[in-house]
């Protein structure tokens, strides 16, 4: 991740010195420009057997201010969809995210309330499923206007394990 941290500030700061913000002709990165950079950067370092290990998600919106959501993994392999997840989540929260998203229309009428309490109700069920996890997780809101609202430290509401003691095999059984 520090070498496309790298990567991307150099790319970032080249594209700001070589065009001027006033200049009519001015190019802007776009989510999907940075989506096709990254598929290009994560194929050439896997053809050299050099592979960074990451899957990145892109989100934002692109040149005609629609939302735009890709993936890029180790490989270069890249696809978008309305809806993505990486790791645990790609198994447990995805179907989740598609019962709800169906397709771009559907995420394109998703209100941002809607998409925020969609998001908490994957969380919820990735901390259950895995006894590894902890309660807290950031969130982040991506804007039209080029905004990110981040959310740090969030938490999930306080459950109560004591449903566990009525299921059989839970602890010491007394029959």
């Amino acid at each position: 991740m520090q070498a496309l941290t790298r990567t991307l500030q150099a790319l970032y700061t080249r594209e700001n010195y070589s065009h001027s913000p006033s200049s009519p002709d001015s190019v802007h990165l776009t989510a999907h420009n940075l989506h096709t950079y990254l598929q290009k950067v994560l194929y050439n370092r896997r053809s050299k057997l050099d592979p960074l290990w990451n899957v990145i998600l892109i989100a934002g919106f692109d040149g005609k201010q629609k939302p735009y959501l890709a993936s890029v993994d180790l490989l270069g392999t890249s696809f978008t969809s309305p809806t993505l997840a990486t790791g645990f989540g790609a198994h447990l929260a995805q179907p989740i995210l598609r019962r709800k998203v169906k397709d771009e229309k559907d995420a394109e009428n998703l209100t941002k309330e809607e998409a925020v309490e969609l998001v908490k109700e994957c969380m919820k069920v990735l901390f259950y499923r895995d006894a590894r996890s902890t309660d807290k997780y950031s969130i982040a809101v991506v804007t039209k206007d080029g905004g990110v609202d981040l959310k740090e430290d969030e938490r999930l509401e306080q459950q109560s394990w004591s449903f566990a003691e009525g299921i059989k095999g839970y602890g010491t059984q007394t029959v």
